[in-house]
């Protein structure tokens, strides 16, 4: 399977009462689970591994999961509250005020025994579980094991206002950086963590340190790759009626995984040695459905018999 560890929480969304007045919806969110769940919808076998938690948001996490088809059989239940994120959308981007004190994804523990890694071909890791220490070092941990024989993919999906010292913040994200051999991220995460440096510049500086694949999205302007053997690739954005783009790069990182899945690139072997022709194919399919989530609510990433057949790569 496809394995995803880190963030699973309630996004409050903003919305309109029948008046007219402004209201917020709860709705199943956190990058992580999001992927999980994008990759699931994607008929690629996926599981999830962090904490849920056992109140009435965690059972609306895990109702969600399961009925897109995620495995929760390594997810950690837990008495401590659900993390709570209330959204806000200016222009493309979407802002975030998080509730995340002492909460059951917050305190998740990795236990090497609970987990058969000799099943995971790909783990992916990111985002807010991984701003405070111990949430980082956990995963780490993590990664270390799996990286034996699995592949291994990060987002960092900054999140700036969960962060205090920006400097150990950094240093985190690179230190998983050194350990991906997928490294994706947004402009405006390599905007927060690496300022005016140009795209390719660092790229090439993570393929150097071990890393086989580096995607940064640019929105409605599509995605860039960079690939040792493939090159530099480009894919453009479709052209949609855009509602939100909550999960747009979620849906991105999902399908690009569920991509290189079906073409049999998943694997570090195989990715090292994937064409270029196959890498536009995945970042093409990848762009397509991030851009079918922004044409609706939520981080609502598409099922697989909701895409055109010849959308899919081969």
């Amino acid at each position: 399977m496809l394995l995803v560890c880190g963030d699973a929480l309630i996004d409050f969304l903003p919305s309109k009462t029948a008046d007219g007045r402004e209201a917020l919806t709860p709705a199943v969110g956190g990058s992580c689970l999001n992927i999980a769940v994008g990759i699931a919808r994607l008929d690629v076998p996926a599981g999830f591994v962090g904490g849920i938690a056992n109140d009435t948001f965690g059972r609306m996490i895990a109702d969600h999961a399961s009925n897109s088809g995620v495995d929760l059989s390594y997810a950690t239940r837990s008495d401590r509250q659900a993390t709570l994120a209330f959204a806000r959308v200016t222009g493309t981007e979407t802002e975030y005020a998080f509730y995340d004190a002492d909460t059951a994804s917050r305190n998740w523990v990795y236990r090497s025994e609970a987990i058969a890694l000799d099943d995971v071909a790909c783990l992916h890791v990111g985002s807010t579980t991984l701003v405070n220490e111990k949430g980082a070092a956990e995963t780490l941990a993590l990664v270390a094991d799996a990286g034996r024989t699995a592949t291994i993919a990060f987002d960092p999906n900054c999140r700036p206002n969960l962060v205090t010292d920006k400097d150990a913040y950094r240093a985190r994200m690179m230190a998983f950086c050194r350990q991906a051999d997928i490294v994706k991220m947004s402009d405006v995460d390599f905007a927060y963590l690496f300022g005016d440096e140009a795209y390719g510049e660092r790229a090439g500086a993570l393929l150097s340190e071990g890393s086989s694949l580096v995607v940064v999205t640019r929105g409605n302007l599509g995605a860039c790759a960079w690939h040792g053997q493939a090159g530099m690739i480009e894919a453009e954005a479709p052209l949609v009626k855009v509602v939100d783009t909550i999960g747009a790069g979620d849906s991105f990182q999902a399908a690009l995984l569920a991509a290189l899945h079906r073409l049999d690139r998943i694997g570090r072997r195989g990715l090292g040695d994937i064409t270029a022709a196959e890498l536009r194919r995945a970042l093409s399919f990848a762009c397509k459905c991030a851009a079918f989530t922004c044409t609706r609510a939520g981080a609502d990433p598409p099922r697989s018999g909701e895409l055109p057949a010849d959308d899919w790569p081969a």
